[in-house]
């Protein structure tokens, strides 16, 4: 039985303090800013044009989101960061940019409660992912969103607002996919020299953010992407694909040393590692005690562990979506994402550091 002092156990005890805390919560921070990818989109890509952008605004995504419509997020309800941005005090996550930003300077001006900045597809490199908007891209729109900002309530008005603000960033699995898929068998240079590059512009896009204004950083690392439905579906035993967790490993250490140095470096900055890489394993390993049943095959897809394809309208569906790890080839159900923020948010080292995302929004200093 998964003791309170057990990462299993706190999760628990974490999602019940949740629960109670959720009715009372107001906005602790003045907005939420959000770059990244699929696991942060919350419709982005609903606004970019072309039969090769990844979307998600169709069945069977959605079926659990209020009014159980599809809105452009890969789940079958709310992502990781609706859950975070509902410990925040926010209704769910803010609205895509694109969705405001070709309308009147005034719904501009909501950017001041936050914006959601992520697209499916796109990742820490500008080449991960054509015809998507590249994380240096989302760091560009939040530069022209910041002007409006300031011409609206004043310069010293915005760096007010922005420095206790939250910006989350949440990517990196894509530019690992697409690594692995020109060289699934590196060499440890090639391996070194990848990683080098992926958190060397991490680092780059974290300094053009706090340029811009951003103090309060909170990064989502990569989960062990490896194990996923899509691997899995590759791999002739079905087992996890290991060269892809190791370039995750490389790849979250890497971020987590830059993080740590930026800290130091640049003035005022204070950040939070929320691991999904944590969570993920924490489920994997001890599945039934987080209500989990079914942690290799997807809850909606097609072909061998249900990872072949994604989720259509004519995929496969499966009826207990609250107790599968995975909703589609590569992302998590709204089950998953509920627990992962509950752990990011308020729990111990194990899952967030050197700060939890809570202590990361309340900090006034």
């Amino acid at each position: 039985m998964a003791t309170a002092a057990s990462p299993a156990g706190m999760i628990r005890w974490l999602l019940a303090l949740g629960a109670l805390c959720a009715a009372a919560a107001a906005a602790k921070v003045p907005a939420m800013y959000v770059f990244g990818d699929s696991t942060a989109d919350v419709g982005s890509n609903n606004y970019l044009p072309g039969s090769a952008v990844p979307r998600a605004n169709f069945p069977h995504n959605g079926v659990d989101f209020p009014t159980s419509r599809p809105t452009g997020r890969f789940s079958n309800g709310y992502n990781g960061v609706d859950f975070l941005a509902l410990n925040m005090g926010f209704k769910r996550s803010p609205p895509p940019f694109l969705s405001v930003a070709n309308r009147t300077s005034k719904q501009i001006a909501r950017g001041l409660q936050g914006v959601n900045f992520a697209s499916a597809g796109s990742g820490i490199l500008d080449t991960t992912g054509e015809a998507i908007v590249a994380l240096s891209k989302q760091v560009e729109q939040f530069g022209t969103l910041r002007c409006n900002i300031s011409a609206r309530i004043s310069e010293e008005g915005a760096d007010n607002v922005l420095s206790r603000s939250l910006f989350l960033i949440s990517t990196g699995g894509n530019d690992v996919f697409a690594f692995f898929s020109a060289n699934s068998t590196p060499t440890a240079e090639q391996t070194r020299l990848f990683t080098a590059d992926l958190v060397s512009q991490y680092k780059n896009h974290v300094k053009a953010l706090y340029d811009l204004g951003a103090r309060k950083i909170a990064v989502i690392d990569v989960p062990p992407i490896g194990c996923c439905p899509y691997p899995r579906s590759l791999h002739p035993l079905g087992a996890c694909i290991d060269v892809l967790n190791e370039l995750t490993r490389g790849l979250n250490k890497g971020v987590k040393d830059a993080m740590r140095s930026l800290s130091v470096s640049l003035s005022g900055l204070k950040y939070s590692i929320g691991s999904s890489h944590a969570v993920v394993q924490s489920i994997m390993k001890h599945p039934q005690r987080l209500g989990f049943k079914e942690v290799t095959t997807a809850c909606c897809g097609s072909g061998r562990f249900n990872g072949k394809s994604g989720c259509t309208p004519n995929a496969t569906l499966c009826d207990n979506r609250h107790e599968y790890l995975f909703w589609d080839l590569l992302h998590p159900t709204h089950a998953t994402s509920k627990i992962a923020a509950a752990a990011i948010y308020n729990g111990s080292l194990h899952f967030a550091a050197p700060i939890n995302f809570r202590q990361l929004v309340e900090d006034q200093c």
